[in-house]
């Protein structure tokens, strides 16, 4: 009989083992880094200590900061130019102190911001054909920010605006059309440690120095929800996992080991969920990939990236696997899912810049698929390089979710989000947004602002 009771129990155990094993289309999903021929080599990487990832890539182009003396630089390489940089090559040498940020606008690759030490923000363009001379004539500047500006986030819906993020403990929207600021934040006690905007941009998250978490009306500057974040000194980041309604962050316990939480963004009283991920020191960056709802930790001076499922049902997040590397990275920057190799099943990649020495590696995550035809089911819909809204729409009170392209032909698919704007566009007695090719309206007013002198 004791037997038998033993033998039951070990079913029952069994089941709920085997129960415990979620299945999941990437539970396995790895990493595969470039060969040498295809990284970047003899690049200055910055030194600098600020935790922002120093690299910022699209399709057409990656930039990564660079260690000058003096004021600050980066190098922007066409994407397909790998191998060794002549060092020699053209920087972008606008800013009179070290760059902390450079972020790619999401609808104009030939367009970036970077911030700086100096307490300004630059907007510059890039030629199609790269740089061949170094570039010190910016498009815009953006002048408010009475101290250093640490980050900076496009708007991922709405056109020409941009947030900044200063050790001045302000949040600045800014509209770059006319380079003025639309509102100033000023609800942090201290210095700001990461920014994260929902799918639509409605909604604004940071963590800071006083370890609590807030998620902002950008608009208005009114505290929607707040709490506190983690309990150790170090800084935590906070990433929106996409149109789910809640929150990652990543951070330290009271014991300094590193940890995530999941959080609902509309009660941040406390977390729905915390984990312990290890007890190494460095901070840890969560990338979400809003198409296939997976999350990838990355720690600065890690060699290793983890990566984790996201799901409706508590606990929300369940780990999938790592990718192992024996180099440590000083930063990461990764190319939207519009440029990604849908032949080899490629979900995700990775621009990793090495921590000892002068190289950018690319790292692709791949599903293992035996076919090489397009998997639907790996590939719904992503982001296109189009607004869904004028900035002057955003500002007015306007919210619309991103216009989408299939990653099939290429073509955008307008129907629901075009439908949902002029709703909010009869509703509010504006004009319709005119029907003009984006790149081309945003070119000619960047070329406009240059003739002035702007």
């Amino acid at each position: 009989m004791g037997v038998l009771k033993h033998f039951e129990g070990m079913t029952e155990n069994s089941q709920l083992w085997f129960r415990g094993v979620r299945s999941s289309k990437f539970r396995h999903v790895y990493g595969e880094p470039a060969k040498r021929e295809k990284c970047y080599d003899n690049i200055q990487i910055t030194k600098n200590a600020h935790d922002s990832q120093f690299c910022a890539v699209n399709p057409k182009f990656i930039a990564i900061v660079t260690e000058v003396a003096g004021g600050g630089a980066f190098i922007v390489i066409p994407i397909n130019c790998t191998g060794r940089l002549d060092f020699n090559a053209s920087r972008v040498t606008g800013h009179a102190g070290p760059i902390l940020d450079i972020k790619w606008n999401p609808f104009n690759d030939n367009v970036i911001a970077s911030c700086s030490d100096d307490c300004t923000i630059k907007l510059w363009h890039i030629p199609d054909e790269g740089l061949s001379v170094h570039l010190t004539d910016w498009l815009v500047e953006l002048q408010g920010h009475k101290r250093r500006v640490a980050y900076i986030e496009w708007h991922p819906t709405a056109e020409n605006i941009l947030f900044s993020a200063g050790f001045d403990h302000l949040v600045i929207v800014w509209n770059i059309e006319n380079g003025e600021a639309v509102n100033v934040i000023d609800c942090h006690s201290d210095a700001i440690h990461s920014m994260s905007l929902n799918r639509d941009g409605s909604l604004i998250a940071t963590t800071c120095k006083d370890k609590r978490i807030r998620v902002i009306e950008p608009r208005s500057g009114i505290v929607k929800s707040e709490g506190m974040c983690h309990a150790g000194s170090k800084a935590s980041k906070a990433v929106f996992l996409g149109s789910t309604g809640r929150l990652l962050t990543t951070g330290f316990s009271r014991h300094s080991d590193r940890q995530y939480s999941i959080w609902d963004q509309n009660d941040l009283s406390k977390p729905l969920f915390t984990d312990t991920i290890d007890s190494s020191s460095g901070i840890v960056f969560p990338f979400y990939d809003a198409d296939t709802n997976v999350v990838f930790l990355a720690g600065k001076g890690d060699g290793n990236i983890r990566y984790y499922e996201i799901t409706d049902e508590a606990p929300y997040i369940h780990f999938l696997n790592q990718f192992l590397s024996g180099n440590p990275q000083r930063g990461l920057g990764f190319m939207p899912k519009r440029g990604l190799k849908t032949s080899q099943c490629e979900v995700f990649r990775f621009y990793k810049l090495h921590a000892t020495k002068g190289v950018c590696e690319p790292i692709s995550m791949i599903v293992p698929r035996k076919s090489d035809q397009f998997h639907e089911d790996l590939y719904p819909d992503t982001a296109a390089p189009k607004s869904a809204l004028s900035a002057q729409e955003w500002i007015k009170g306007a919210n619309a979710m991103p216009i989408l392209m299939s990653m099939k032909t290429g073509e955008q698919n307008y129907s629901l989000n075009i439908t949902s704007i002029k709703q909010r566009h009869n509703m509010m007695n504006m004009p319709e947004p005119p029907a003009i090719d984006n790149n081309k309206r945003k070119f000619a007013f960047f070329v406009s602002r240059n003739d002035t002198g702007l």
